[in-house]
């Protein structure tokens, strides 16, 4: 046991990744993190996706140092701010006009539940409407509101409440895939009696993260949005776990060539792993009262700082190109993992750096949860039963540091599913 008898004593019961990961950790670097015994980590989690830019980032971590060390200011609630001026303009000028988007920015409290809890309280407002619409196996965050738009039960359960003014929609595939979703809501919606109403918005993720990485196909996605214009409600794409360039592309939903009404940011929009949480809305249904919706936290300059430092990664494609290489790289691992094991035992999921294992048997991704642990591998799980081993590593990872990720990944499913170990320089070549 590495840990401390005084955290069980001491922390609620409801932490929850320490139960299945008894290492205390000290430092982290780019895609390793080291435990205070030395011990070293590949690091596939990052944060729960925080940390697309790798546990202190050396060009994140030089400006933050700088701004700190010149006493900038920390907290501006939503006072001006030199910092938060420079990130303004500078993710109009790298992000938004090269895509030919138009937004304004507004910023929540820091964390991804108030951007979305922001989002539909806009939605409510702007339309008139009261009920929005979210899919089945989404994940929106754990507040009464994201909560109602969530999907998963255990999380519902926990909010004590009715969580009402939410209808449930099938997502993409839910159905199998040979039944498109699509023409269900479309009917539900176009069909007297259905009791079905015009919703103020509605909510999706386009890669479900939490849901177990299902993703959306771009034609479903266009006759969502199609939908969203017949009906006057607003389209709201939650890319706070799909989104900064976790997929491939900035916006998760680039390569389907829609344009959202809002989008949620959270997440490694700072960068660096600092609580921030950016709403973008299009200036017609930006209808906000002054201070309607607020929150302490708005102003945290330090995440301007190096989510402004982050947006120089997308200055040019190259970044986005190494993503491509690097999805490339496992997806084919995978597959030759699921080559090795019994026909029906796991497929592949996912797309970009968000890909995953989903089993048959629920049960086995949490074993290799554990696998991974001892191989010296972080890892979580995702899926209404857990049933997906999910990757998220750093998109700046190396090369070496990501192949030996994948080498500890298949001495695990070795261990667990008895599948055949690859030499090293067979996943090397991969690369």
């Amino acid at each position: 046991m590495n840990t401390s008898t005084s955290i069980y004593q001491l922390e609620s019961n409801v932490r929850s990744y320490c139960r299945d990961c008894d290492v205390v950790f000290a430092t982290g670097r780019g895609a390793t993190l080291t435990d205070v015994h030395g011990l070293s980590y590949v690091d596939f989690f990052a944060g729960a996706g925080s940390l697309n830019y790798g546990h202190n980032n050396p060009h994140l971590k030089k400006q933050l140092l700088a701004y700190i060390e010149q006493d900038g200011v920390t907290n501006t609630l939503d006072f001006h701010s030199d910092a938060k001026t420079r990130f303004i303009e500078r993710f109009e000028q790298v992000i938004l006009k090269p895509r030919g988007l138009h937004y304004k920015l507004q910023f929540t409290g820091p964390t991804g539940t108030n951007a979305v809890e922001a989002a539909l309280k806009l939605a409510r407002k702007a339309t008139g409407r009261s009920t929005v619409a979210a899919f089945t196996h989404a994940f929106h965050g754990v507040s009464l509101g994201a909560l109602a738009a969530t999907a998963n039960a255990d999380k519902r359960g926990a909010g004590g409440v009715e969580l009402s003014n939410v209808v449930r929609l099938p997502y993409d595939g839910f159905f199998g895939p040979d039944i498109d979703s699509a023409d269900i809501i479309a009917t539900l919606y176009s069909t007297a009696g259905s009791g079905y109403e015009k919703p103020a918005a509605i909510i999706l993720e386009t890669v479900q993260g939490e849901g177990g990485l299902n993703c959306a196909s771009t034609h479903w996605l266009k006759r969502i949005e199609q939908l969203c214009k017949d009906l006057g409600a607003l389209l709201i794409i939650d890319d706070i776990q799909a989104g900064c360039g976790r997929t491939g592309s900035f916006f998760s939903f680039e390569p389907a060539g829609i344009s959202p009404d809002i989008v949620c940011l959270s997440k490694s929009i700072s960068g660096y792993g600092l609580p921030m949480s950016l709403v973008l809305i299009k200036p017609e249904h930006d209808c906000w009262a002054p201070g309607e919706h607020n929150g302490t936290f708005r102003g945290s300059n330090p995440a301007f700082v190096t989510a402004c430092a982050a947006l120089d990664y997308w200055q040019d494609t190259r970044l986005q190109d190494t993503i491509g290489v690097y999805s490339r790289l496992i997806r084919t691992a995978l597959e030759t993992l699921v080559a090795q094991t019994s026909p029906g035992t796991a497929q592949v999921v996912g797309r970009g750096l968000f890909m995953g294992l989903k089993f048959s048997d629920p049960d086995t991704a949490s074993r290799l949860v554990s696998a991974c642990l001892e191989q010296g591998l972080l890892v979580e799980t995702c899926g209404p039963q857990s049933e997906v081993l999910k990757l998220m590593p750093p998109l700046t990872i190396d090369a070496h540091t990501l192949t030996l990720g994948l080498e500890k990944l298949q001495q695990a499913c070795l261990n667990v599913l008895c599948v055949p170990t690859p030499t090293a320089t067979a996943l090397r070549g991969i690369a």
